[in-house]
């Protein structure tokens, strides 16, 4: 009886909870052939950040750096720098959405892909028009959401969270990988 009544108790609770959701859009090495189709290899660059340069990167670029260490592999055809590929998460609403950013050995936005979306909403800013406005952007850009990146209504957090993550990768090549 017991049981019984916890269980009449709780099955309310479960119909309040929303549902998971999850989708995986591209795999790390995908995303490298895309950003990069004439690399003939990806050099793992991972980097491993102390204190004082985790807080040298949230001084710079507005936003920190929660992880002690940042992936990245630098994209090279016959021993040539063609760029760098960073992968990153970023929270949404309440879930973390991974990307990864390709940046030129100028320091040049090449392009944005979100390689896997848990949130239940938000999920336009896989759309390639949202995207594509951080192609050419540099450290010289502003890359502020509502300032030379646009929001899209309903994923305002996602859109600011992707913005501000890519602005730090930004900051990390700057200060990291600039003369690498």
């Amino acid at each position: 009886m017991k049981h019984e009544m916890l269980l009449g108790a709780l099955l309310p609770m479960t119909a309040l909870v929303a549902p998971a959701y999850s989708a995986d859009y591209l795999t790390v090495e995908q995303a490298q052939r895309q950003f990069f189709p004439n690399a003939s290899q990806f050099v793992d660059s991972t980097l491993d950040l102390d204190d004082d340069q985790r807080d040298q990167i949230k001084e710079r670029a507005g936003t920190r750096q929660r992880r002690d260490n940042q992936r990245v592999w630098r994209a090279e055809q016959e021993g040539k720098n063609l760029g760098w590929m960073f992968v990153d998460d970023v929270i949404g609403k309440h879930e973390f959405i991974t990307y990864a950013l390709a940046v030129s050995p100028a320091g040049e936005v090449l392009g944005v892909e979100i390689l896997s979306y848990r949130e239940t909403h938000g999920g336009e800013v896989r759309e390639a028009s949202w995207r594509d406005q951080f192609n050419g952007k540099t450290l010289d850009d502003t890359i502020r959401l509502g300032k030379d990146v646009s929001n899209i209504s309903g994923a305002t957090l996602s859109c600011r969270n992707v913005t501000d993550g890519v602005r730090r990768l930004l900051n990390i090549w700057d200060l990291y990988l600039k003369h690498a």
